[in-house]
Formats: C-alpha cells, structure tokens, sequence
C-alpha cells in the first residue's frame, strides 16, 4: 500500500463517519462512534440521543482524530506499522526435527553392543540425545516386536531392555 493509496482509505473512512454522524436526524446518534470502535459511548450516545445532541456536536470536531485512531489500531491488528508497511516478524521453526525411528533403533542396538546386549532407558537417552519418553516408546515397540526383553537390574532394580541378538 502507498500513501495516496492510505489517504484515500482514511477519506473514505471519515465521510462514512460524518455519514453515519448524520443518523442523528434520524434519531440514531451513536452511530459513528460503533463505527469507530468506541463500542461503550457508542451505546450511551445511542440510548441518550447523543448525550441530548451535545456530544454529537463534540463529535462533529473530534471525528478526524476519532477516524485516525480507528485507522491505527486496525493497522497495527493487521501488523502493519503506522505508515502501512509490514512490520518486521521474527522467523520461528515450525517444526523441530525429529530422528526418524529406523535410525533411533540403530543407535539403540549401538549402545546395547556397547554394554553387553543391555541398555537402560537413561543409558539409551545418553547414547542418543533424545527425550525419555521418545527412548520409552521406541523400546517398548521394540519389546512388542520382540527384538528386545524387559528384565530388572539385580543390583540396582532399574528396567533393563535386552537385546538377545546380541548378547
């Protein structure tokens, strides 16, 4: 958007204000402030008859400004700067990578040869890098596909998955 192209808008904007200003005549004053998004004296100017015509008068002088700021908040909610430019927007992944499970499973079998055919989920979140619950879940797939067996460390009691291929 250019200036001139602004300026038309806001032009546009405050006839239509002095338009629906001019509802007062009609017995709706109120009119052109709902359309300027003064939500609450919108109402109060619609059930007083414009604060009894005074506030419509008021109005008739302020609707420039009253236009002006409507203008700026809809810019500055549709992220434009006050002059109508994009403002600038940091860049955010949407997405993290993620190891795909085929090699997840080949490093797993890597630590498993590295202790003897065992691994424990925290030895295997080491050996990775990843998340305990990713680490869980690829066992546990791997414990139903029967790869692997769950047995307890005698000494220590933590879960040990073994790898009877290796061992």
């Amino acid at each position: 958007m250019n200036a001139e192209t602004l300026q038309e808008k806001s032009k546009d904007r405050l006839f239509m204000s002095y338009i629906f200003a001019a509802g007062m005549l009609l017995g709706f004053g109120g009119l052109h402030r709902l359309y300027n998004g003064k939500i609450g004296s919108g109402i109060l100017w619609l059930i007083t008859g414009g604060l009894f015509g005074v506030g419509q008068v008021v109005d008739l002088f302020l609707m420039p400004d009253m236009v002006a700021e409507r203008e700026m908040q809809m810019r500055l909610k549709a992220g434009l700067s006050p002059y109508g430019v994009p403002m600038n927007q940091s860049v955010v992944a949407s997405q993290v990578y993620q190891v795909p499970q085929q090699q997840l499973m080949v490093k797993l079998i890597d630590a498993a040869e590295k202790n003897e055919g065992k691994v424990t989920v925290t030895q295997a979140v080491k050996a990775t890098g990843l998340g305990f619950a990713e680490i869980e879940a690829v066992l546990k797939e791997m414990l139903k596909s029967g790869y692997v067996r769950v047995d307890n460390d005698h000494h220590t009691g933590a879960v040990t998955y073994h790898f009877h291929e290796i061992a």
